[in-house]
């Protein structure tokens, strides 16, 4: 996935820099933004940490907002706009949270494209493998 900085339109995938992770949501509007909590949540206690819904300026938290663009086989397999956003509300006032197994970016991969997944952990588990050399 590549992600750019442009106006986000419905069903988009959104993303905001937070100290050294990003915070995901789905842009809706202006005035709404599904997210799985906030970007300060991973502070608060995992189960005071729902879906929600805010407006942009909350979601960004004075952040920059990066867009996401699907490539690859990930643009076979997204989601309508409508289906994301459809998904992204069923879902508001779920808890589960959890840093490593169920964060903001898994709620959204869940949503565009039923996959629960989330790239940093990849990430840093790749990171670790090398290290250990496996």
């Amino acid at each position: 996935m590549r992600w750019i900085e442009k106006t986000p339109v419905f069903g988009d995938i959104i993303r905001t820099k937070v100290q050294f992770y990003h915070h995901y949501g789905i842009f809706v509007s202006e005035e709404e933004v599904i997210q799985f909590g906030l970007p300060d949540d991973p502070l608060r206690a995992a189960e005071q940490i729902k879906v929600l819904s805010t407006d942009v300026m909350t979601f960004l938290q004075g952040g920059e907002l990066e867009v996401a663009q699907p490539e690859g086989a990930e643009r076979k397999t997204v989601r309508s706009p409508e289906q994301i956003v459809t998904l992204a509300r069923q879902r508001l006032g779920e808890g589960g949270y959890d840093i490593l197994h169920n964060n903001c970016e898994h709620f959204v991969n869940d949503c565009a494209f039923g996959e629960h997944t989330s790239s940093f952990l990849q990430d840093v588990r790749e990171k670790l493998r090398k290290k250990l050399g496996k």
